[in-house]
């Protein structure tokens, strides 16, 4: 009598499979990044904020005031009536900006020369519209902090030299809000020589010609912040209340 030792074709079919499972698990697999993971580290790009006809009117307003000293002025009788009364005057060139305050009655004191007032008050004016006609008018100027030495009496007009002691143009490229310092050299003007005198240094070669009097000298440091920073921040305030 035999016997039969082979398996049904189903059970040998069944158990090739759990091998062929078993090997599968063995062999090391790599998960591939799923796609909303991808599409997560692509950053994405802020959206650009339409600015109001009021904010676009204040742009225009603000980059006309920095354009030339009659704008200046037209725009300091409206806003700022104390650089109006004064009389300060800025020129800008290649190299320098400079602003002159002149020799009026309004910035003399009793002893007829240049109030400090006048020189002190008239120092933060002519530092923020240096910083002002460099940024532009989509950025707010405010004054942080100011120094100013008295060194000498003012007998004539006083004229500002200004000195950023930072970079400033690279600072504006960045697009955030920055601290800037200006150092200033405030000089006396010197006044026309008047015919014979001219005549005389003319004459001797000798004769060294006078040099400008640096009557005080102020460091002042500005904040400078982009309007849409302004915009910004009002819009997460009601957003949270």
């Amino acid at each position: 009598m035999t016997t039969d030792t082979t398996q049904p074709k189903s059970d040998q079919s069944n158990d090739a499979r759990a091998s062929d499972a078993d090997a599968v698990d063995l062999v090391p697999q790599t998960e591939s990044p799923a796609p909303e993971q991808a599409s997560d580290s692509t950053p994405e790009k802020p959206a650009k904020v339409k600015r109001t006809l009021f904010e676009r009117a204040e742009a225009w307003i603000s980059k006309l005031s920095s354009r030339n000293n009659f704008w200046n002025r037209v725009c300091s009788m409206i806003w700022l009536p104390y650089a109006f009364r004064s009389g300060i005057k800025m020129s800008l060139d290649e190299n320098t900006y400079r602003a002159t305050l002149p020799f009026r009655r309004f910035n003399k004191n009793w002893y007829s020369a240049m109030a400090g007032a006048a020189l002190l008050g008239n120092s933060e004016i002519a530092g923020g519209n240096y910083v002002f006609s460099v940024c532009g008018g989509d950025y707010t100027v405010v004054c942080k902090q100011l120094e100013y030495k008295f060194l000498r009496p003012c007998h004539g007009p006083a004229e500002y030299r200004m000195t950023p002691l930072e970079d400033i143009h690279a600072l504006v490229a960045t697009g955030e809000e920055f601290n800037i310092t200006i150092r200033m050299d405030i000089v006396q003007v010197l006044v026309p020589l008047s015919e014979k005198r001219l005549a005389d240094e003319v004459d001797d070669p000798n004769d060294k010609p006078a040099k400008p009097k640096r009557v005080g000298r102020c460091t002042a440091t500005f904040h400078v912040t982009p309007k849409a920073h302004h915009k910004a921040k009002k819009l997460r305030g009601t957003k949270n209340a």
